[in-house]
């Protein structure tokens, strides 16, 4: 009787070890799963009708910039010379998001300040539009034509010019010119300080700053926030140490918690900053390529919109993908597209965007030469109406 009391409660026992087991086993897999879902990223489907035709059989050339306005309207700069029948189509358009053209302007009718190799495009708080000039094909820094392409230019949403940060024709005084650019590539203002960050860029190996209103120099950095060096640097290679300065950086961004972004494009990684060029962190683009090979190339990126700003999306225009990455961690979770020229695939996208819905809009320069957007899916499958 005693015997079989003990086997009585020795099972109750063992079902309550096991109960308990399985009750704070599921409790311990919660967050696991919270946090996998967490990750999951965005997914998003071309839209192949967006934008619609332009109108007098226009044509673009070599699309090196796009901007999203508060109004959902979507702004593109092209190079009108890299495009046999696109000469007389003015660089800077914009898009309502039904695709419908509704600003077309730019060029020497626009300002005698306007270059001859457009680069970047971007709006700020108070919808004025920045448009920079850099780079080009071809493209070599010991000749005029690319050292003239050294200014920005802010203007109106209707192509009135407010403001010119460097001088067209001027080219590079080198990276710790506090007056001259040398072939820009990028944008940011921020709306609480009304500072516009300029990464510059071909020729240059910087950040540099100005006020966004009156053009009055603020300050620069390099690499690892150090003073810009412009001496010859060894040719890059992931096994090698990280090299010291900027090469090529591409573009600039800012999150809502202040923190500041940069492409450093010939260095395949992204950089992060407080606003006054201190450094906070760097990584490698590390994306799974076709052969398990691990590589990326950082062109552009947007912030995502939901209030945490979760995610980096980045357009790699060595590998024809976009890039989704962890802000918090710069880890790769997942890519889309392939090099082509079909709807949803890429060839050399250069520049992104995206809208308060959540939807991306990618730029293409070189034989690309066009804008895709990409509709975000909610978790159905379906097209989302949210912002993130």
């Amino acid at each position: 009787m005693e015997r079989r009391a003990g086997i009585v409660v020795g099972i109750i026992a063992v079902v309550a070890v096991l109960a308990a087991v399985m009750r704070f086993g599921a409790v311990a897999a919660a967050p696991q799963t919270a946090a996998k879902a967490a990750i999951a990223a965005p997914t998003f489907q071309v839209d192949p009708y967006w934008p619609k035709p332009l109108p007098n059989d226009w044509l673009v050339g070599n699309v090196v910039g796009v901007a999203v306005d508060s109004h959902d309207n979507v702004w593109i700069t092209h190079r009108p010379r890299s495009q046999a029948g696109a000469e007389k189509t003015p660089p800077v358009l914009a898009f309502d998001q039904a695709g419908n053209l509704v600003q077309s302007w730019g060029g020497k009718d626009t300002s005698a300040e306007w270059g001859t190799q457009e680069h970047g495009l971007y709006i700020d708080y108070k919808d004025n539009v920045w448009v920079g000039f850099g780079g080009g094909l071809p493209y070599d820094p010991k000749s005029k034509g690319t050292l003239d392409n050294a200014n920005v230019l802010k203007l109106t949403p209707k192509g009135q010019v407010l403001l010119e940060i460097g001088k067209f024709g001027m080219g590079s005084e080198g990276s710790n010119s506090t007056q001259y650019l040398g072939n820009p590539t990028d944008v940011y203002v921020d709306p609480k300080t009304d500072e516009a960050y300029i990464s510059d860029g071909y020729i240059n190996h910087r950040i540099i700053v100005f006020n966004a209103t009156t053009g009055a120099y603020k300050r620069l950095w390099g690499a690892f926030g150090r003073k810009p060096d412009d001496a010859p640097m060894p040719r890059f290679s992931r096994s090698d140490p990280p090299r010291q300065q900027f090469d090529t950086p591409h573009c600039v961004a800012m999150s809502n918690d202040g923190l500041f972004y940069v492409c450093d494009r010939g260095n395949q990684r992204i950089q992060v900053f407080k606003p006054d060029g201190t450094f906070i962190k760097d990584s490698l683009v590390n994306a799974k390529l076709s052969g398990g090979v691990v590589g990326g190339n950082p062109w552009d990126i947007a912030l995502s919109r939901d209030p945490q700003q979760r995610f980096i999306f980045l357009v790699d225009g060595g590998t024809h993908k976009v890039h989704t990455l962890l802000r918090e961690t710069l880890e790769v979770v997942s890519s889309f597209g392939q090099r082509g020229r079909w709807a949803g695939q890429f060839e050399s996208p250069h520049s992104i965007a995206i809208d308060s819905k959540g939807n991306l809009y990618v730029a293409e320069t070189l034989d690309g030469r066009r804008v895709q957007r990409f509709v975000r899916k909610a978790a159905s499958g379906r097209a989302s109406s949210s912002g993130q």
